[in-house]
């Protein structure tokens, strides 16, 4: 069973485009286009991994980061920050509410699919 991924960010081009990238690599992925439906769909599907943007309607990433990690029940999902906002408070914002990872628009794809291999890898 492949490892299931959801991307919540609310530019569609940059959905569509790692969703491409992380399906090429043989994960399940789908797409929340806002911080409110992305937390109702982490609820209710329980990813393995979330790309979270920060800049979104309705919940911004910091909110939906947060409000994932005060629920026991989706502690084993792994979130990491993708977005534009690369200021270091910004960084260490999203980092002490409990992101696993944290990377900057424009990025190296890579970087990204090097990133969510290490943290979907089973720990021993």
């Amino acid at each position: 069973m492949s490892q299931h991924i959801l991307i919540v960010d609310d530019e569609k081009n940059i959905a569509i485009s790692v969703d491409y990238l992380l399906r090429r690599e043989g994960y399940e992925v789908s797409v929340a286009h806002d911080g409110e439906e992305g937390l109702r769909r982490i609820r209710d599907d329980r990813p393995d991994l979330v790309l979270l943007d920060i800049m979104m309607p309705k919940l911004n990433g910091f909110q939906v980061c947060e409000a994932v990690r005060q629920d026991p029940e989706l502690a084993g999902v792994r979130i990491v920050m993708l977005t534009a906002k690369g200021r270091d408070a910004e960084k260490e914002k999203g980092l002490a509410l409990g992101a696993d990872a944290y990377i900057t628009k424009p990025f190296a794809t890579r970087e990204l699919v090097s990133q969510v291999k290490a943290l979907l890898q089973p720990t021993t």
